[in-house]
């Protein structure tokens, strides 16, 4: 039988610790790339349980929704042995997928991870999905397969209850038969479930960082180069401490992509020798190296889920200045972080303005403790006990 073009399968096979393993579980990815890959890899490396991964690149990742249960069905059923649980992520089509391999799958139970969602993410106004009315099909994946798995999983309650919240929009959106009392169903059985992240590998791979005594204070930006992240105010924010005539550097990293907004090559034009990197870093130990170095993040981002480049760049000891929306006060709380969220532009000014005047005691300032909990090494215990429990409540009911 063809079963088409050569598929990803990531099997980064590691001694489990006692020498064995209580469940299997097979990661179903579409996307594996960035975060996606890093989650599912770091899992499968700290897990108790043999995690297995089947996956395809990182790319079109529209298509990849809609058309990659097809290819990573036929994987699946390639392959000879069983599995204690099905994890999705929220770019697989689950139905389809089921649908396509139920004679192996119909008594396997399923669950689904959500690292972001096509409901309440903020969609680029000029996506042409968006002016043809289409990205509700994206959304309507999302909660079809959150309907058909056995336990539902948000990285944050932020997330959860911003997708429970869109879901009512959503299905009143098509013509008739809305199935509004299905949304009570997906609450039921949703649950919490922070990233994991292997924040240790960053301090591994990091090169020794010279001392910052005598530096002007280097500004971070590590978060993807997308509209989302809202680099308007990021650099809006720079260019109104130099004209003030704060001394500073930036070091600008993050993934960029081919419609970069516009912001990025301005602000390369406008800050000049300010800027000390200016693009993506993909060696890891290039990457730590920045994290290290850093001494403020500056957080902007109109949309976060999450966070983990934030709980990544606090953890190699940059100062956050965040927002006090989205999941940020969940994930990094007040209480751990005292005057490190701010109210309003105006707010973050004056906050960044006197971190940068004071950045000797800031630099004395350290919260990777706080956020050491989001380690795989912490978080994977949690997740095998939260997946062992998906499955025996299916062999229960």
């Amino acid at each position: 039988m063809d079963f088409g073009p050569e598929i990803m399968t990531a099997e980064l096979r590691q001694p489990k610790q006692n020498g064995y393993c209580t469940m299997r579980i097979v990661i179903i990815e579409p996307y594996f790339a960035g975060s996606h890959a890093a989650w599912a890899e770091g899992y499968q490396k700290y897990s108790q349980h043999d995690i297995e991964i089947l996956s395809l690149p990182g790319q079109f990742w529209k298509w990849r929704m809609q058309g990659g249960a097809v290819t990573l069905a036929r994987q699946f059923l390639r392959r000879s042995c069983s599995a204690d649980l099905i994890l999705a992520t929220d770019m697989l089509n689950l139905p389809v997928f089921l649908s396509m391999t139920r004679h192996r799958t119909a008594t396997i139970p399923t669950a689904i991870y959500f690292h972001e969602n096509q409901l309440s993410y903020p969609w680029a106004p000029q996506d042409r999905d968006v002016l043809h009315q289409r990205h509700h099909f994206y959304g309507f994946i999302n909660y079809a397969s959150a309907l058909v798995s056995d336990a539902v999983f948000f990285n944050s309650n932020y997330h959860r209850t911003s997708f429970l919240d869109s879901l009512p929009r959503l299905l009143r959106f098509f013509p008739d038969y809305p199935e509004l009392d299905t949304v009570p169903q997906i609450a039921a059985k949703s649950q919490i479930l922070s990233l994991g992240l292997d924040l240790e590998r960053l301090k591994s791979h990091s090169i020794a960082t010279p001392s910052k005594t005598s530096e002007p204070p280097l500004l971070l930006w590590n978060h993807r180069w997308e509209h989302d992240k809202n680099p308007e105010e990021f650099f809006r924010a720079l260019w109104v401490l130099q004209q003030r005539g704060l001394d500073f550097r930036v070091a600008i990293l993050g993934q960029n992509f081919r419609n970069a907004p516009v912001e990025f090559e301005q602000a390369r034009q406008q800050l000049g020798d300010k800027i000390v990197q200016f693009g993506f870093v993909e060696n890891m130990e290039h990457y730590a190296h920045w994290l290290h170095r850093a001494d403020i993040l500056p957080v902007t981002s109109c949309h976060d889920f999450f966070g983990a480049s934030i709980v990544e760049a606090v953890y190699c000891g940059c100062y956050p200045l965040l927002p006090n929306r989205l999941a940020y006060p969940e994930i990094f709380s007040i209480k751990d972080f005292p005057g490190n969220f701010y109210y309003s532009f105006e707010d973050l000014i004056e906050k960044l303005s006197i971190a940068i005047k004071n950045i000797d005691s800031i630099r004395k300032q350290n919260y990777s403790a706080v956020v050491q909990k989001y380690d795989w090494k912490n978080m994977a215990k949690i997740y095998d006990e939260r997946f062992a429990t998906v499955a025996a409540k299916r062999e229960i009911d």
